[in-house]
This record gives structure tokens, C-alpha cells and sequence, in this order.
């Protein structure tokens, strides 16, 4: 059963500023603390980067009407404390005007400290794609975790882990929209496909344009490369020699198979497609008989 021990005095904290005003409950080897928000600070690894102002607001009206039901995960750094999870309710709970904050204290280092936060924003599903990418970048780059690792820690397969990774290779201007969501992680892999970044950008700009889905996206990148590529063809056609193209065509209708000539400045090559022995056989037959 939880202990009651009575916080300090007030004269005895007026001459020690800063000793925290506190209710203790030890509970499990851990304490429950009521804390001065002031010496509370956020953690820079903390893996939410976004905060809705609207989300925001409506808990920080909850928190005026009704306290702080849930306390937040903290640990002790020099004369204060750093949030290991629950910036938001800290956030609201300053909005609120709140002098102390229910706090659950650990003694954790700061490894430990970046796991709890990520794992216990990923539980409550807080994290935006991009967020979830950047904490999980973030251990394996200070930390030297393979991606196995991270897998392990949060509880996902290492395929999991190098796909949502993988978006932060995106545009910044599409890595906005997707932490933001106007676009999902699903539209993102699909424009990785496009290496440069102005057309990933443009062709993001459509996507939202136009409400399309994933699927329709995949579909309207996959256009776009066709077309590139169509176009791209026609424009080494154009620049041929039009003598190499007449005798290509010709070679293609006597011996029915595609033909292509290069020609180099002093050299060049003829390539004369088969599709099967029976095709090579008969082809070299009528070189021979010509």
C-alpha cells in the first residue's frame, strides 16, 4: 500500500528554492511527485516535434476544469527534472496557469531516458510519420543501433523500421506536408520514386490538388515515368541520321525482327533482336541465302 510522506515546510523551502514542493507517494521503488513546473524542462530528444494547437487547447481546457489526472514521466537533471514522456500535458498544464504538475520520477539515463519517450509516444500513437522516422534515425545515429535493434526496442519488424525511415530521403518542403498530414507516409513512399526533389515537390502539389489517393498516385507516377521515358526515346529518334533509319526499317522488314544501328564517329554496330533459337536459326538463314 502507498506511503503519505508530508512535503517541506514553506519557511524551510523559501531559504532552499530550489528544493521542489512536494507530496511524495513511493510506490514500487518509484515516486509520485507534485512538482514546481518551473524546474521542469522538455527533453531535445524528445521524438514529437509537432503539437496541434487545436489538440493543444482542448486538453489545456480539460486540465482548468479538471487537474492533471495522468502525472508525466520525468527524470532528475541537476537541480531540476527533464520530461521523459508528457511534454504535451506539461505544455497544457503551463497553458492552464498550473504552479505543480503530478510527476512520476525514474532514475534513467539518457539512452533510457529517449527509448521510454519514443516507445510511450508510439503506444499512444502521438507520433506523426515523419516523427516516428526522425526518433527512430535519431538511436541509430547517437546511439550506433542497427535497425534491428530499434526493431527490438519498439516492438516492430526491421522492415517496418527501413520504411518509415526511408521518408526522411523526401523533399523538406514534402516532409512538411506529411508531419503536418496533408499527405500520408503511403504517398510519400510512392513519390521516393521521383530522385528530383522539385519534381517530388511539384508532383506533391498535384497530389494534394487533386485529393488523390495512394493508389492514384502510384498510378499518375508510373504515367509520368512512361511519358518521360516515351519522350526521351522519340528525342534520340529525332537526333538519328536519317539514312541510319531508313536502313534500319529496311533490315527490320527482311529479316522480321527488330534492328538497331549506333554508329560512332569511325565505328558503329548493328544489334538484330531473337526470341528464341528457332527465331536465331531462321534469321540466319536468310543473312546466308541473301
Amino acid at each position: 500500500m502507498a506511503k503519505k510522506k508530508r512535503g517541506l515546510g514553506k519557511g524551510l523551502s523559501a531559504l532552499i528554492p530550489d528544493e521542489p514542493k512536494e507530496e511524495i507517494i513511493e510506490e514500487a521503488g518509484e515516486k509520485i511527485v507534485s512538482l514546481d513546473i518551473s524546474l521542469i524542462e522538455p527533453n531535445d530528444e524528445q521524438p514529437r516535434r509537432h503539437f496541434d494547437e487545436q489538440s493543444l487547447y482542448e486538453l489545456t481546457k480539460s486540465i482548468e476544469a479538471h487537474g492533471v489526472l495522468q502525472p508525466i514521466i520525468v527524470r532528475k537533471k541537476g537541480k531540476g527534472y527533464q520530461i521523459v514522456a508528457g511534454e504535451r500535458r506539461w505544455r497544457a498544464a503551463k497553458e492552464a496557469g498550473l504552479k505543480e504538475i503530478p510527476c512520476l520520477v525514474k532514475e534513467l539515463e539518457q539512452i533510457k531516458s529517449t527509448e521510454i519517450a519514443l516507445i510511450e509516444n508510439i503506444q499512444r500513437e502521438d507520433l506523426n510519420p515523419i516523427e516516428e522516422a526522425l526518433a527512430y534515425n535519431g538511436l541509430m545515429d547517437k546511439y550506433d543501433f542497427t535497425q534491428e535493434e530499434v526493431a527490438d526496442i519498439v516492438g516492430k519488424s526491421r522492415s517496418y523500421i527501413a520504411n518509415v525511415t526511408r521518408l526522411l530521403n523526401l523533399d523538406e518542403r514534402v516532409l512538411e506536408y506529411i508531419s503536418t498530414g496533408r499527405l500520408s507516409s503511403g504517398h510519400g513512399r510512392a513519390l521516393l520514386s521521383i530522385r528530383d526533389s522539385e519534381l517530388q515537390y511539384g508532383t506533391a502539389i498535384k497530389i494534394m490538388e487533386k485529393g488523390l489517393s495512394v493508389r492514384e498516385t502510384e498510378k499518375l507516377i508510373k504515367e509520368m515515368k512512361n511519358k518521360k521515358k516515351n519522350k526521351r526515346k522519340n528525342k534520340v529518334q529525332k537526333k538519328k541520321d536519317p539514312i541510319l533509319i531508313e536502313l534500319e526499317d529496311n533490315l527490320t522488314k527482311v529479316l522480321g525482327t527488330k534492328v538497331q544501328i549506333s554508329k560512332g564517329r569511325k565505328k558503329g554496330k548493328i544489334e538484330i533482336e531473337y526470341y528464341s533459337d528457332e527465331d536465331l536459326e531462321r534469321i540466319l538463314d536468310i543473312i546466308s541465302n541473301a
